[in-house]
């Protein structure tokens, strides 16, 4: 009797552990992806940057500071080490970097009214609101 009580004690405690295992692998897949989501829109917005620093070219050549910090915060961003740590160091310029550009947008009406700055910037938005 003290055998079989032994025995299904063993096998509860190795169900528990495989659960437990398993659980945990779940949780890993799911912070995998969470991450590699993360990345994704990431490097949506590096690519995003180019095309937006094109059309605010045409509007604001006395504004190349403004350009020149959003292309080396981009250029930093893409330099970065791919782990989830360089990452978020390099993205703090990057949203100070354009904040500081659409702020020098603000005294251009015609680029304010040009429809791909608006959609460019709408997208950088919405970028924004998914990596976050």
């Amino acid at each position: 009797m003290t055998i079989l009580i032994v025995l299904v004690v063993v096998v509860l405690l190795l169900l528990f552990v495989g659960a437990l295992y398993n659980g945990l692998v779940r949780k890993r897949n799911s912070v995998d992806n969470g991450w590699s989501q993360i990345d994704v829109q990431l490097k949506r917005r590096l690519d995003l940057i180019p095309n937006l620093v094109e059309t605010v070219k045409g509007y604001a050549e006395h504004e190349r500071e403004a350009l020149e910090a959003v292309i080396a915060a981009r250029n930093g961003a893409v330099a970065a080490p791919d782990t989830p740590g360089a990452q978020a160091a390099a993205e703090g310029p990057i949203a100070g970097a354009l904040r500081q550009l659409f702020a020098v947008s603000e005294a251009y009406p015609d680029l304010k009214a040009n429809t791909n700055f608006l959609s460019l910037q709408e997208e950088l938005s919405a970028t924004e609101g998914r990596i976050e």
